[in-house]
């Protein structure tokens, strides 16, 4: 599946992050990094634009950074517009928060659009309608985070802060906006369980893997993405050999239900855990140049990445209003944060890391391949 008009990367490749380095827009940029330069400006943005959120999820992992501000509207549109001015290829907009919780966000991802950068949304998916318009032109993609196949499992794990359950309408904001979109639409599922003192599983959506990939299907999404739990350190959680197994029955059959349209995705995580490595990840390098391709921008300060957000080491300094995007990130320091030390989780980039550190010693031209993901 491929839209020239929006680049909407190809559901097969778009997890291959080392891969994605080689596309001809991109190396330049990975080529400097990897020989200690410094970029003008990251390649991709993270982008939280609020840290409120209108549901009450126990084991959300944003916990820590939920409901301590928002940029104010005047800044975040000067904020799209400085991003709209410089070399960014990316913004997703993600949270920390609900990103469309934000009044001004239609008025973002229309500056974001007009100025040729590609969109990415993660949601929980409630405030869809609302922005129905934009996201069904302008997003290259929107995944939105949902955990269930069922009301009564949803309202487990995502509770909302309104009267009734709002699975039902995310089910429908989906439908609507799988009849429109120009990019790709998808489903996650992040594999939860709660224990008690005795270790017993008292809640868990482990049964609801294969309805949530039909419904998916069902919806008109163009992936189901399965994501295993991490800790509130992002350490994966090694799961029982049955339980495994019963999600991986699910995944075989939601095999049979793949074609041209619709993509099943496992995570790295995921792998992690089916394989039952260890949660620690192991890394020789001291620096992340992934922090100088790509950097996580939040209403309370820019961080090295997602992972690091809210951590006060990996701080890059705060957007008021007198400090631009531009001036924070000529005076960031992206390594801050030493992987060996810092980063013993393991993280989605890793393969990329590793990969960009081994350039300058490979002999020889690089083979390069046509643009089609910027999200690296």
């Amino acid at each position: 599946m491929t839209l020239t008009r929006l680049g909407t990367p190809r559901i097969d490749r778009n997890l291959d992050l080392a891969g994605k380095l080689y596309q001809r827009s991109v190396f330049p940029g990975v080529a400097d990094v990897a020989h200690g330069l410094r970029l003008p400006s990251p390649l991709v943005v993270d982008l939280d634009p609020t840290t409120l959120c209108d549901l009450a999820c126990p084991e959300c992992i944003s916990s820590g950074v939920l409901h301590k501000g928002q940029f104010s509207k005047d800044r975040i549109v000067r904020l799209a517009h400085e991003l709209a001015g410089s070399p960014v290829k990316a913004v997703i907009l993600i949270g920390g928060g609900e990103p469309l919780m934000h009044r001004a966000i239609g008025t973002i991802i229309e500056v974001l659009y007009d100025a040729g950068i590609q969109i990415g949304l993660v949601t929980n998916g409630t405030l869809i309608g609302r922005y129905l318009d934009q996201l069904s032109e302008m997003a290259s993609w929107v995944r939105v985070s949902i955990d269930a196949a069922t009301v009564p499992t949803y309202d487990k794990f995502r509770p909302s802060r309104r009267k009734s359950s709002v699975f039902p309408l995310i089910v429908q904001n989906m439908r609507d906006l799988a009849a429109r979109k120009r990019g790709a639409l998808g489903y996650s599922f992040l594999l939860m369980q709660r224990f008690d003192a005795e270790g017993r599983v008292t809640d868990t959506n482990y049964h609801e893997v294969y309805e949530a990939g039909k419904l998916a299907k069902d919806i008109g999404c163009d992936y189901f993405e399965l994501k295993a739990m991490l800790d509130d350190d992002h350490f994966t959680v090694n799961q029982s050999p049955g339980d495994i197994a019963l999600v991986e029955g699910q995944v075989t059959r939601l095999r049979e239900l793949e074609d041209e349209n619709f993509h099943l995705l496992g995570s790295s995580n995921w792998e992690t855990v089916r394989q039952g490595d260890d949660p620690e990840q192991p890394k020789d390098y001291s620096t992340c140049h992934i922090a100088e391709l790509r950097t996580t921008v939040t209403p309370n300060g820019v961080f090295v990445c997602p992972y690091h957000r809210g951590n006060p080491k990996a701080k890059l300094g705060d957007l008021d209003d007198e400090t631009t995007f531009a001036d924070l990130w000529a005076r960031a320091d992206t390594t801050v944060v030493d992987p060996r030390h810092d980063c013993k989780f393991h993280c989605a980039r890793h393969k990329a890391n590793v990969e960009i550190a081994a350039l300058p010693g490979r002999p020889g031209p690089v083979e390069l391949i046509d643009d089609y993901d910027p999200f690296i």
